[in-house]
């Protein structure tokens, strides 16, 4: 884990931390940790407030970027491990996602990425390495994305191997879970263009409901989440023939 990872991590863990604790558990001068706390300020993932670095609150991705964020790290980096250089997938919003596609900017060449996401174009614009294709239609502003028709209409142009998708919720009975119609109507269209779905979340996720179907277990072919999966959740998943993947 390097240094930012471990200023986030911290910060998670006591929402509200001072500098001068932050300089003496890095080992590094306070001058520099003043400067990483302007990079993640400026990715969004804390804010500085009177010589402390104050963890997110709200409910827009930035700020959901920074809960959890070693666990959603972890999980984006092994996910990134099933993309090759030239390939082409499709990603959907979330922060995990973000994280997802951040890592496959860092490890991997001309790689396309379909996406739905305005913030996850935005959020990994300063990188070369790769390519987004960006779905157009109707924009949702709390959570970035594109959805309606016009969005189903794009979607149908393009097949590609894998689809990385986020959730909100999950059920034994349903499968999993979203909080908004229109957003699980997108990710529908993605996943009947996609050979093989693989569901990106931390493992809190399964023990929430959401408000919407989004995938019946039948659809997904593997899970990537961390090692607090509980052993029955993680029976009933295995049990459908899903790849459950832990970090």
């Amino acid at each position: 884990m390097n240094r930012l990872d471990k200023i986030i991590s911290l910060v998670s863990q006591e929402k509200k931390i001072d500098v001068n604790t932050l300089s003496e558990k890095m080992g590094v001068s306070k001058v520099t940790i003043r400067k990483d706390l302007d990079k993640l300020e400026r990715r969004g993932l804390l804010h500085r407030e009177h010589g402390y670095a104050v963890l997110n609150s709200g409910d827009d991705l930035n700020v959901r970027l920074s809960y959890n964020y070693a666990v959603k790290k972890r999980i984006a980096e092994r996910a990134a491990e099933l993309i090759r250089d030239n390939d082409t997938i499709m990603i959907e919003s979330g922060s995990t996602c973000a994280l997802l596609a951040e890592a496959v900017c860092q490890t991997r060449r001309n790689v396309k990425m379909i996406t739905n996401s305005c913030f996850i174009a935005n959020y990994i614009r300063n990188y070369d390495s790769c390519q987004v294709i960006l779905l157009g239609g109707n924009y949702q502003p709390v959570s970035e994305v594109t959805v309606g028709p016009l969005v189903k209409e794009m979607i149908s142009f393009f097949h590609v191997d894998k689809l990385f998708v986020g959730t909100d919720g999950f059920d034994p009975s349903v499968g999993f879970m979203g909080k908004d119609m229109m957003r699980c109507e997108a990710v529908s269209c993605m996943a009947d263009r996609a050979d093989e779905l693989v569901i990106l979340t931390d493992s809190s996720k399964f023990t929430k409901r959401s408000l919407v179907h989004q995938f019946s277990l039948e659809q997904v072919k593997q899970v990537i989440t961390d090692s607090s999966l509980a052993d029955e959740q993680h029976r009933l998943l295995t049990a459908q023939d899903i790849r459950v993947t832990v970090v």
